[in-house]
This record gives structure tokens, C-alpha cells and sequence, in this order.
């Protein structure tokens, strides 16, 4: 055999394997800070070699090599640009496109379809959230035993369960048939959240504004993954920058990317505004890509106002992304294959070929998959959300923001009413003092802000 002379990667023992991504286990973390490292060039042999030698009962050990691996050395050959302060991702960027005007009534039912849209395309990919039992080839199996397949409804629920298939435990009240009122879920709680700090703060808001309302409002066990990390930081009295930082190796997952919708809805048809604004909250918890997912999401909302189709939507929205980020490849990637012709499912396979080696919640996987099931879309609600459900990884955050997106095209009125009546206008929160709240009085208290303008 010949000897190349490339050393094989240490791989973690056993032992120190993640399962759930909980930043209060010193294992997970661990395990996750490696997969995080390596994913962006660094070189972490040396540190995973010396924790396969350490007493996984040993958290102080643990926890030590996961902060010196802030050390590691990044390896030769990275070609990525990924800064991330505001000012440093400015500067990436070419001219932004010029603000576009939206008339009164229009604007205020495009806020209200999006946020029936958010809720209701969050609720339909909530039963089958978890990507590593539902892919996407899981899933088709699973509506194919149903007869829905394709997608267009929510989820039904087959009796008895074939053997293979578990839904999440919130299926008896997101499945078909079963949905009376939104589910709770954090894909709702964040943008409600962003509604109150915007009314609370306006243009003052700050990053650590929306630290201390995470620590007032949210219990920590309903965050998760780099916001349950950022938290933990709070409460240990850590600052911003370091909240993001320090023992958080999900700080470029999608955590944030779910959080940037109300900044688009409230600077509607302006998407660097409405992208510069969301870095105030995305920062709390993410760097890089993670960052760039929540700015990427705000302008994708904010264009979606005032575009002519979900396609110019998601052309517009690139200009907020680093040209030369991970994300910006992953977005380019997936407009050239709706420019070459090729079908969704094609499309989605040569997604997850390409970055299924991510996390299923990672952002540029399902930032990638939310892109494609809009261009694939043909402008329609029910046909979008039920693509991005059906491509698997975080199948009820995709949801929401498909959702949100094809709410703000479409308008009210053609939004599916045997989707949007279940939800009987109201949906549930684990926010402190939001449960129960009137969909429909989110939607006004955000056209309030849209059109009078923050302050």
C-alpha cells in the first residue's frame, strides 16, 4: 500500500458520542465543539485524543478541552470569508437594492397572511421533526403508507403506527384532524418575543436587551442548542460577545435563523434594514453562518413584500449574505440548479448530497432546502410548505419560514383554509405572560410598527 503521508482523523470513543445537542451536558458539548471545529478548518486531533484518554465522568476535565479548543489551529486551504461583526459583513457586500413602497391595506394583510402562514407551516412539520428519524426518504415512505403524498395537508396519522415510524409526541394536536389552535412551539415563540422587544425598545434595541428578556421570559428548558447554550452564559454573567461564544458549539445551527422574520415584517419591502436590525438579536447566540441565517431570513421575509415571485424573493435576499460564506455557496448552489432545469426531487437530492454531513439542525442544510422548496414553490402555499416539509431536517422551523414567505405572496385570502380554520386565531407560548395569544391582534400590533415606523 502506498503511503500518502495524510494522517487518518482521530475520531471520538464511544463515550463522548451526542445525541441530543444539550449545552448542559459536558458530553455533548464535547462531541459537538469537535464536529463544529472541524466544520470550519480547524485542526482538533490533538484535543480529541486527549478526551479519549479522560474519564467521561470527569466534567471538569471535559469542560477544560472543550475551552481550550478555542486554541485549535485552522488548517491550510480554507477558502471561506465568514466575519462576524456587522462591520465586517458591510463590507462583504456589494450595493444594496433600493427601499420598495407598499400600500396600507396591502401591507397590513400581507403581515397578518404571514403570520397565519408562520404558525400554520410550523404546525404542519412539527409531527415529524427530527431529523435523524425522519429524512426525507422516511418521511415519503410514511405519506406514501397514508396516501398523502405529496404533501398538501397536515400530517395524518395512520392506526395502527407501522413499525419504523414514531411521531414526535406532539402529534395529537398538529396531525390532520386533530389541530383546534396552534401548538406551542419556538418557531412561534421567538417572533412573538421579537414583536414585544421591537414595541419595548424600537431602533434602541440592543443585544443585550434581548438577553435579559430570555432570561425573564423563556424557561431555559423550552430553548434549545446554541439559545440554550447563550442562556446558560447569561445566568454565569457573561457579555456579549462571549454569550455567543464560549461553550456554545451550536452558534452556527438555525437556532437564530427562526428568529428574523418580524424584523422583515416590520421593514417590509427594505431587506438590509430589516437584515441589519435582526444582527442585533442573532448576535446574542451565533457567530458566522448563524448570524448570517437570521439576517438572511429577515430580508428574505422584507423582499418577499414587494417581489413578484418567491424566486426574486430569494434572489434578492442573497445580497445580505457574505459572498463568500458557506451560506452564500449553499443559496448559489441552489439557484443554479432551479436555473438548469432540473426537478424538486432532483434538486433536494443534490442538496443532501452536499450538505448532509451538517447537523439536521444546522443553518446551511435547511437554509439550503428552504430556498429550494420556494423556487419549486410555482408561488403556492400549500405545494411550498408541503416540499419543505417532505425534505426532512428541521422540518417545523423550514415550515414556519416557507410558510411565512408564501403567506406575504400570496395574501389572505388565498391562503388554504382547511390549513389556516384549525388554528381557530390563536396559538399557544411558553413565553411568561404570551400563552394563548390572538393571532390576529400579532398580526395588527405589527402592521402598527411597520407603518409607523420604529423609534
Amino acid at each position: 500500500m502506498t503511503n500518502t503521508g495524510i494522517r487518518p482523523r482521530v475520531e471520538l470513543t464511544p463515550d463522548f458520542q451526542s445525541v441530543f445537542f444539550n449545552a448542559l451536558s459536558p458530553i455533548d458539548l464535547l462531541h459537538d465543539e469537535v464536529v463544529q471545529r472541524r466544520e470550519t478548518g480547524y485542526d482538533v486531533d490533538a484535543f480529541v485524543e486527549e478526551a479519549n484518554r479522560t474519564d467521561r465522568d470527569d466534567t471538569a476535565a471535559i469542560l477544560d478541552i472543550v475551552d481550550r479548543m478555542e486554541s485549535a489551529e485552522r488548517l491550510p486551504g480554507w477558502e471561506y470569508v465568514e466575519p462576524d461583526s456587522l462591520e465586517g459583513i458591510e463590507a462583504t457586500l456589494g450595493a444594496q437594492q433600493p427601499e420598495r413602497t407598499i400600500a396600507e391595506a396591502t401591507l397590513r394583510d400581507k403581515i397578518n397572511a404571514a403570520w397565519l402562514g408562520r404558525i400554520a407551516g410550523c404546525n404542519v412539520g412539527k409531527p415529524v421533526e427530527w431529523g435523524s428519524h425522519w429524512t426525507a426518504q422516511h418521511i415519503r415512505e410514511y405519506l406514501e403508507l397514508a396516501d398523502a403524498y405529496p404533501l398538501r395537508d397536515y400530517v395524518p396519522v395512520l392506526d395502527p403506527m407501522p413499525a419504523g415510524f414514531q411521531l414526535t409526541e406532539c402529534w395529537p394536536e398538529t396531525t390532520r384532524g386533530n389541530v383546534k389552535g396552534s401548538a406551542r412551539d419556538d418557531d412561534i415563540d421567538y417572533p412573538i418575543l421579537a414583536l414585544h422587544l421591537l414595541e419595548t425598545h424600537g431602533l434602541a434595541l440592543r443585544t443585550e436587551d434581548v438577553g435579559a428578556a430570555w432570561t425573564r421570559l423563556f424557561p431555559i428548558e423550552q430553548v434549545f442548542t446554541a439559545e440554550r447554550a447563550a442562556y446558560v452564559n447569561l445566568v454565569e454573567g457573561f457579555a456579549v460577545p462571549e454569550v455567543a461564544r464560549r461553550r456554545n458549539p451550536y452558534r452556527e445551527w438555525i437556532g437564530a435563523q427562526i428568529r428574523g422574520d418580524v424584523f422583515g415584517y416590520v421593514y417590509a419591502g427594505r431587506p438590509w434594514e430589516a437584515a441589519k436590525l435582526s444582527y442585533r438579536d442573532a448576535a446574542l447566540s451565533h457567530v458566522g453562518n448563524g448570524v448570517y441565517g437570521e439576517m438572511w431570513a429577515a430580508a428574505l421575509v422584507a423582499a418577499a413584500f414587494t417581489a413578484s415571485s418567491a424566486q426574486d424573493a430569494v434572489e434578492q435576499s442573497l445580497a445580505v449574505v457574505p459572498p463568500q460564506s458557506r451560506l452564500a455557496e449553499a443559496l448559489r448552489h441552489v439557484l443554479r440548479l432551479k436555473e438548469s432545469g432540473v426537478s424538486w426531487d432532483t434538486a433536494l437530492a443534490e442538496l443532501q448530497a452536499a450538505y448532509g454531513h451538517y447537523s439536521w439542525v444546522h443553518t446551511i442544510n435547511n437554509a439550503a432546502a428552504v430556498a429550494a422548496a420556494l423556487l419549486w414553490s410555482d408561488d403556492d402555499f400549500v405545494t411550498g410548505v408541503g416540499r419543505i416539509v417532505m425534505s426532512g431536517w428541521d422540518t417545523d422551523s423550514n415550515g414556519a419560514t416557507v410558510g411565512s414567505v408564501l403567506g406575504v405572496l400570496t395574501g389572505t385570502q388565498n391562503l388554504p383554509e382547511h390549513l389556516i380554520a384549525p388554528l381557530e386565531n390563536r396559538t399557544r407560548s411558553a413565553l411568561f405572560g404570551f400563552d394563548n395569544s390572538v393571532i390576529s391582534d400579532l398580526a395588527e400590533r405589527t402592521a402598527r410598527l411597520a407603518l409607523t415606523g420604529l423609534k
